[in-house]
């Protein structure tokens, strides 16, 4: 008897395992990316979606954009230099990172350098005992959410070892040297190519850079126009190509050449690098600060806010100290009304009082790829994904729940969830059948802003016309922008 109970026991516990490896057998797995995908650090980079530059130095002092490299270090004296100013400034607009330009082309430098007394050691700046690198870092640090980047002209007019190739690719890494081993964390380091008509030829050694720069910061991006973690975007505007890929072929990018910049612009679908587009442009007409300028309106740079953030790129944002080293109040007061805007724009979504339909799921209902996965709070890892075998056209369908109201907005948010790859090739919007928006790539967050403006409807299908394997849409937002006036 103990032995019939025994083998009861043991065939009851085996069909126990079937069916339980069964259920797990039938419960759906996310589907294979599409390569080439972004690094942890370029996830959180994207993220930030609006960062802060800071142009900051002798041209402060003279006025100037380009300094000679012949200015006394004499002239910087920042009387009410504070970078917590500065730093409460970012914090307070929404922004967590910002890229400080520890030496411009001029060649001075807002840090000590032992390596050169063209430096902040030299002027009469807290006495010779300053260093704008390291307050900036302790002010960051001290106020918590903000990181700090740097960007260290390869152009240097001012020391003799330019333009003769080892002396100078010496010196340049003995000072990079210096920013990546003294401040703590850099999340961001810039480089460029950009030097006079009359500047020496020579060559830089942005191979070494860059393994100096990963053997001394692990969780760093790296900025050029050939990155390798972000790429220039090609303009100075901050505007993105309105087709605008994460991918690129690295092989075809080299820094400082004008003719890759329509390239650089749009990326290429077919790339084989991650390497995501950077949005630089001034708050005011200069890099440098000066006092005939005055921020621009609100108006433009909501306007390139959509253009940058909107079309899948991270706005850098530049605003420049004064030479009583604050930012002054008309910068402070506009970032402040910028973030303001974006807040009253962004922060209300329309879509969360809709019904949602979809042309399929996958793994059917229950099976954790449904449609209000695009409506929580999580815009990486939890997305929409339709059946692998549905051949007809992709969708996802929003319904004013009450039939009674119809939905009143002007600006149409798509994101895609990029941890598995950028798909989305073109896209059209709907409302109660009327085409109001199309376009191409998506990424990250794709903004229609609607030339029409405001539309009211109960019905809104975004329809996906061509993706790269099956779409991803981790978020859609139907929101009101009450400063868009396309008639005006």
């Amino acid at each position: 008897m103990a032995k019939q109970w025994r083998s009861l026991c043991i065939f009851t516990f085996l069909q126990l395992c079937t069916f339980t490896i069964s259920r797990l057998e039938q419960v759906p797995t996310p589907p294979l990316p599409i390569l080439p995908l972004p690094t942890y650090s370029q996830l959180k980079w994207q993220q930030r979606e609006l960062i802060m530059f800071l142009h900051f130095g002798v041209n402060t002092f003279t006025d100037s954009e380009w300094g000679t490299g012949r200015e006394s270090p004499a002239i910087f004296n920042p009387s009410g230099f504070d970078a917590n100013q500065w730093v409460k400034t970012a914090s307070d607009a929404g922004i967590s990172l910002m890229i400080l330009t520890a030496k411009h082309h001029d060649g001075f430098c807002l840090w000590p350098s032992k390596y050169t007394d063209h430096s902040v050691g030299s002027s009469p700046w807290r006495s010779g005992q300053g260093d704008v690198v390291q307050e900036l870092v302790n002010a960051a640090t001290a106020r918590g959410g903000i990181d700090v980047g740097l960007y260290l002209s390869p152009w240097d007019r001012h020391d003799r070892r330019y333009g003769h190739e080892v002396a100078y690719n010496q010196y340049y890494l003995a000072q990079l040297q210096e920013l990546l081993s003294r401040y703590g964390s850099v999340r961001e380091i810039w480089f460029d190519g950009n030097k006079g008509p009359n500047a020496p030829n020579m060559s830089y050694y942005f191979a070494d850079w860059f393994s100096m720069v990963r053997e001394l910061q692990s969780t760093i991006n790296i900025f050029s126009d050939a990155g390798p973690d972000v790429r220039w975007v090609g303009n100075e505007k901050g505007f993105a190509g309105s087709t605008s890929w994460s991918t690129i072929n690295r092989s075809s990018l080299s820094i400082g050449s004008a003719s890759i910049e329509g390239y650089l612009n749009t990326g290429d679908p077919e790339g084989t690098d991650w390497l995501p587009p950077e949005c630089d442009v001034s708050i005011r007409n200069g890099w440098f600060w000066h006092k005939s300028e005055s921020p621009k309106k609100l108006s433009t740079l909501l306007e390139i806010y959509y253009n940058s953030v909107g079309r899948n790129c991270v706005l850098l944002l530049n605003v420049p100290p004064n030479s009583t080293g604050l930012i002054s109040q008309a910068d402070v007061q506009r970032l402040r009304e910028l973030r303001g805007a974006i807040d009253t724009i962004f922060s209300y979504n329309l879509a969360e009082k809709c019904s949602i339909k979809v042309s399929s799921q996958r793994g059917g209902r229950g099976g954790g790829f449904g449609p209000a996965n695009v409506l929580d709070s999580d815009h990486l890892w939890t997305y929409w994904v339709p059946n692998d075998g549905d051949k007809e056209e992709h969708w996802i369908e929003l319904k004013a729940r009450d039939d009674d109201k119809r939905l009143r907005f002007n600006v149409v948010r798509i994101q895609e969830a990029i941890g598995l790859g950028q798909r989305i090739k073109r896209h059209e919007i709907y409302v109660d059948g009327n085409k109001v928006a199309n376009g191409t790539t998506v990424g990250f967050k794709r903004l229609h802003r609607l030339e029409g403006g405001v539309v009211h409807g109960q019905i809104v299908r975004i329809r996906i016309k061509d993706s790269k394997g099956l779409p991803l849409i981790s978020s859609i937002g139907l929101h009101f922008d009450p400063y868009w006036h396309p008639s005006d």
